[in-house]
């Protein structure tokens, strides 16, 4: 790829953020979207507003995206109303168990969003630790850091 393919990636990339913060903005906390529609007015391929939608609209940003698949097919994004909903959509999103370098991933992104802040960001990243888990097979270990993570972050609930 060269520079020119690149900046035209990131440009229709800001494009469709910019489009889909748009229709936040005319005050809706939900916005639906068909892919095809959205790629046709853009000039652009539906795998790039997947692209956008799962780097930018993602739990830690406090949005929660809902999808089907299909002929008619949509995309539905939710955007949280406070601190609290967005560590709650966070919290539903880790699941049953997570490895190190995810949790350290999620912990970086709410760190970035401003959910919580430095210090805890650091105590986190500590109680995640694989060191923390040395003795267990890795699954126990996945499962015991992901309740871990999830308490942690209860911590920030209204």
């Amino acid at each position: 790829m060269n520079r020119k393919e690149v900046s035209y990636q990131v440009k229709i990339s800001d494009m469709i953020a910019d489009m889909i913060m748009d229709m936040f903005d005319e005050g809706e906390s939900t916005v639906q979207i068909q892919r095809n529609d959205l790629a046709n007015r853009l000039g652009c391929v539906p795998s790039q507003i997947n692209y956008v939608i799962t780097s930018r609209f993602t739990p830690e940003a406090g949005y929660r995206v809902e999808s089907r698949r299909g002929g008619g097919g949509y995309i539905m994004i939710t955007r949280a109303n406070s601190k609290s909903d967005a560590v709650v959509s966070l919290i539903k999103s880790i699941g049953d168990a997570i490895d190190e370098r995810n949790a350290r991933a999620h912990i970086y992104n709410c760190n970035y969003q401003k959910l919580i802040d430095e210090t805890s960001a650091h105590l986190m990243l500590a109680a995640v630790n694989d060191n923390n888990f040395k003795g267990l097979d890795r699954q126990s270990a996945n499962i015991i850091r992901a309740r871990q993570l999830k308490q942690m972050l209860l911590t920030y609930i209204d």
